[in-house]
């Protein structure tokens, strides 16, 4: 007991690895970048981030997963890889991590150019139905990946067109590239605010209160809801118990302040930090939820 307690107290002594699982500059960039430097404070060292991009999000973790338990490497686990994971995608698990705490979420949504043809999600809707319509997403396996294949079982024709870079997603439907694009509304902020994208529909089960005009899938028929893109922050299964408890404390001091909320406002993500068995829970629930919505 007096070992482990003298093994808390010295840690961390030396920077803690953030390992971003997507490239720079989309949501899970800006989450892990913004938590690696609120953590910084509490922690009391510096956390350098490192993006490790592929496979919707696999590469990253499984250099997550394979670096020591030792609490010196914590990442991004986020629902778009977890989904991943349904499909096949990859060879992590819920039992490689511990989720220090799911701090953001947000429903997904379609967002259509603002000079396209169709304006809203029954005139795109109308035009899938004959042709297929392309539609900007982060990859293979994803929920995004998951949503099309539903559409496309109630014969609304949608064509996975993965982008990894953020950037080159976000600019497809602008410049004509693809047809629409499967994105929240807080990595395409900046977008809206500009009036280049607008959102036609919300794969959620209420409409979203910054959006009160956008329908959701289940007011036109299809009924997709419950795939919310949720990010968290992790760590290697086998971390001890005494250093994952002083990475909660930080974590909870980092959503609590200021800077954190205004952040999190800003993007359409703010929620009640999930920690502990309900934040794992919600990992091998979630992959369990695509894998059956998959088998439909």
């Amino acid at each position: 007991m007096g070992a482990g307690t003298a093994d808390a107290q010295d840690y961390p002594d030396r920077p803690i690895e953030m390992v971003v699982t997507f490239g720079p500059g989309g949501g899970a960039d800006l989450m892990g970048r913004t938590m690696a430097r609120l953590l910084e404070e509490p922690l009391g060292v510096s956390i350098p981030v490192s993006n490790v991009a592929g496979a919707s999000g696999n590469a990253g973790l499984t250099r997550l997963r394979t670096n020591p338990a030792d609490g010196y490497t914590i990442g991004t686990l986020i629902s778009l890889t977890v989904a991943s994971w349904a499909s096949g995608l990859g060879d992590n698990a819920p039992e490689d991590f511990r989720v220090i705490s799911v701090v953001q979420s947000s429903p997904s949504f379609l967002f259509v150019p603002a000079n396209g043809p169709h304006q809203s999600a029954e005139a795109l809707f109308e035009y899938a139905k004959s042709n297929p319509v392309t539609v900007a997403t982060s990859g293979y396996g994803t929920q995004d990946d998951v949503t099309l294949k539903l559409l496309a079982n109630a014969g609304i024709t949608m064509e996975n067109v993965p982008f990894q870079a953020p950037a080159e997603r976000y600019a497809s439907p602008i410049g004509g590239h693809t047809m629409a694009i499967y994105e929240e509304p807080g990595d395409v902020a900046q977008f809206i605010e500009a009036g280049q994208l607008v959102p036609v529909v919300v794969f959620s089960e209420e409409r979203h209160p910054a959006f009160p005009d956008v329908p959701t899938s289940a007011e036109l028929g299809i009924d997709i809801s419950g795939l919310d893109n949720y990010r968290s922050v992790a760590v290697p299964a086998g971390v001890p118990e005494d250093r994952v408890a002083i990475l909660e404390d930080a974590v909870a001091q980092a959503v609590s302040s200021e800077e954190w909320q205004e952040f999190c406002e800003s993007t359409y993500t703010c929620i009640e930090p999930v920690t502990g068995e309900a934040a794992q829970a919600m990992v091998g629930d979630f992959r369990d939820l695509i894998a059956e919505q998959l088998s439909q």
